[in-house]
């Protein structure tokens, strides 16, 4: 049977830690702040001011106690209920209330709400709502911290509920595994909205989750801020001497609903009487009294200081009008800015194949960028299961082409905190079908981070992708269309080595992430001589790979070696038009061929129902229906799973039906 604090708690003790009076106030400062903004944004809630909040109340000394341990410029990791975090950061109280109303002041200029966001100037990288998230996004920033020689500790909290996430299992063991400088510092207030701790974990505490995976962990008092910070300090200086992750769990309980519509009636009332006896703000006020380190005028005073700045702030919040709506700045702002500047190629060149030109490409890239950093599943020693990476580890060492547990989310995770510290990074998929363990971080993290407070995530994410290999269903997959919806992310898909190389070092150069697709049956079948050294390519333009009047095909990966087959064979003059880039994909070199062909045919591996070509078939059909002489047809592959055995693949492959759809278009 596992502990909780759904029991009857233990009285606070103050006594053990001894500190300066100036430490007590400040501390007792930084601790009313968070409460008195609490109690006002709960009236302003119920005057329909505001339209959510996660109250804190009878928690605040484990924000206050632990971001005051901490150096400024350290990052901290908040959730919902961490209000005392951005306080004691010194916040401006107008910024975060223009954020609390979703006005243009906030931190994401009214496109998130609470505390779904990041400051830089802080040092506060916000939460997004699936829980646990940010545990491996202080990892990377903890990694980024190690790999700069920056003698730095990085705070992340989560709520005892997620612990049951397997992101939460996940950054626990990459920070181990890893010795990363990070504190996960768990709240334990004894419900996860409704469900209370016993229906959630059977450990006797979580402090045993952080034991189970090799690092220090202890049980402390959260309503004793004296407590929190001592324990904190105390850790922050033993890992910057041996850096480790430690897991801290801060017994408290939560006063308030989850949040405010969601009530309390699930909770006995007797444990509200019984934790109220411990509220973190009213026995330590009580101690300082008698200690004698505050007095009652210090309390007024800094209580009408505090009263004052809320009601000024708010006062100009509220005046503030709603942000007004650009769908152009809307647009643009789902990506961070990138100017694309050619680097031309080399007159010198080399036959060598698509797999090998991926290796020139992150080869290349690697010395170009000291501050790129490798990772994936077997890539270090082994050189990745397609030996891509083959001898990258004796070049550019262990701290850079770094093997990883197997747990794709949690080193996508990782990779967005490496980019917030100033890195860039290359996550490899195994298999691209491997990404579904991951497509969290990748569409509500590394994709919103730009658009929802301005932070970059300069990530290219590898997908060995496509069928053709006899490999059955779950490494096979052409699962690009998942990510074509989200924006916020390019996809890059090249079908020759000229342009393996050339978009992926233009890849690593853009600050937004990145999903490069690469054709595994392509790897060893097909070369080309490719300029030696570095080059790029630009990202989001099409390459005509062939031409011909009688009509365009618009394809991209095995896609274009398919219809360059089938064309040459049928005696059909077309147009071959190579997306290259799907997302975003270009609209102009797509309208200039049907405008010169007049009939179209949009092709792709993936299975035809929900595929990309089906945008594009659309958008044709809606902005180039003028200079069509025949319905827009597309093809792909079966909306089946991918089949294993030799001739089932085939079938479900399109290139015959590829064969008889461009035979009707020409005919029509």
């Amino acid at each position: 049977m596992n502990s909780s604090n759904t029991t009857v708690p233990l009285p606070v003790n103050f006594e053990k830690y001894s500190y300066e009076a100036a430490t007590l106030l400040r501390l007792y400062k930084a601790l009313i702040k968070p409460r008195m903004i609490e109690e006002k944004m709960l009236k302003t809630l119920r005057q329909g001011k505001i339209s959510k909040w996660f109250a804190g109340i009878g928690q605040e000394a484990i924000a206050v106690g632990a971001t005051e341990a901490m150096a400024a410029d350290e990052y901290i990791l908040p959730m919902h209920r961490n209000l005392g975090v951005f306080t004691s950061r010194e916040v401006k109280l107008r910024q975060l209330f223009g954020q609390f109303q979703g006005k243009t002041s906030g931190f994401t200029q009214g496109r998130d709400r609470s505390f779904h966001f990041g400051s830089k100037q802080h040092h506060i990288v916000g939460m997004i709502s699936h829980l646990a998230t940010q545990l491996s996004v202080a990892n990377g920033i903890a990694l980024g911290s190690l790999l700069k020689g920056a003698p730095k500790v990085t705070l992340a909290f989560t709520g005892e509920g997620a612990t049951s996430e397997g992101e939460f299992h996940e950054a626990m063991n990459i920070a181990a595994v890893w010795g990363l400088p990070v504190i996960f510092l768990v709240e334990n207030n004894g419900y996860g909205l409704s469900t209370p701790t016993k229906e959630q974990y059977r450990c006797t505490s979580l402090v045993d989750k952080g034991i189970g995976y090799g690092m220090d962990a202890v049980q402390i008092d959260g309503n004793n801020i004296l407590e929190v910070y001592h324990t904190v300090s105390h850790y922050r200086k033993s890992i910057l001497e041996n850096p480790r992750p430690v897991l801290i769990e801060a017994m408290t309980f939560r006063m308030r609903g989850h949040e405010e519509a969601s009530g309390t009636a699930y909770v006995p009332q007797e444990l509200f009487e019984k934790w109220q006896e411990k509220d973190p703000v009213l026995r330590y006020e009580e101690y300082l009294f008698n200690q004698g380190a505050l007095t009652l005028s210090q309390k007024e005073e800094t209580s009408r200081q505090i009263k004052s700045e809320i009601a000024e702030a708010l006062q100009e919040a509220f005046a503030e009008p709603l942000p007004p709506a650009h769908t152009t700045k809307e647009l643009q702002d789902c990506y961070a800015p990138f100017h694309y500047i050619p680097v031309p190629f080399a007159t010198q060149k080399k036959e060598i194949r698509f797999v090998d030109a991926i290796t020139e490409g992150l080869y290349e890239s690697m010395k170009r960028f000291p501050n790129l950093i490798l990772m994936g599943q077997d890539i270090a020693e082994y050189g990745g299961v397609f030996k891509i990476t083959k001898g990258f580890v004796e070049e550019f060492g262990k701290q850079r082409v770094r093997n990883t547990p197997l747990c794709e989310s949690g080193i996508l995770g990782l990779s967005l905190g490496l980019s917030i510290s100033g890195h860039r990074s290359m996550v490899e998929m195994q298999f691209a079908d491997f990404v579904s363990c991951g497509f969290n971080q990748i569409v509500n993290n590394l994709a919103k981070s730009h658009y929802r407070w301005g932070e970059k995530a300069n990530v290219v994410i590898r997908m060995p992708t496509g069928a053709g290999v006899g490999a059955g269903p779950y490494h096979s997959q052409s699962n690009e269309a998942w990510f074509f919806h989200t924006p916020g992310l390019k996809i890059v898909y090249p079908s020759s080595p000229e342009d393996a190389k050339g978009l992926l070092t233009a890849a690593f150069e853009d600050p937004n992430p990145v999903l490069y697709f690469e054709h595994k049956a392509l790897y060893r079948s097909m070369t080309e001589s490719v300029s030696e050294g570095y080059y790029n390519l630009p990202i989001g333009k099409a390459r005509l790979v062939a031409q011909g009047d009688e009509l365009s095909v618009i394809t991209y990966g095995m896609g274009v070696h398919w219809a360059l087959e089938l064309t040459q064979a049928l005696g059909i003059a077309a147009d071959i038009l190579d997306l290259r880039t799907l997302l975003p994909w270009d609209k102009e070199a797509v309208m200039e061929s049907v405008r010169k062909t007049n009939k179209v045919l949009v092709c792709h591996e993936d299975c035809l129902t929900g595929g990309i070509g089906s945008e594009i078939a659309a958008w044709i059909g809606e902005n180039c229906f003028q200079w069509l002489d025949a319905p827009v047809m597309r093809e792909g592959s079966l909306d089946t799973p991918v089949p294993f055995s030799k001739n089932l693949e085939e079938n479900f492959l399109p290139k015959n039906r590829i064969r008889e759809k461009l035979k009707t278009l020409r005919e029509y």
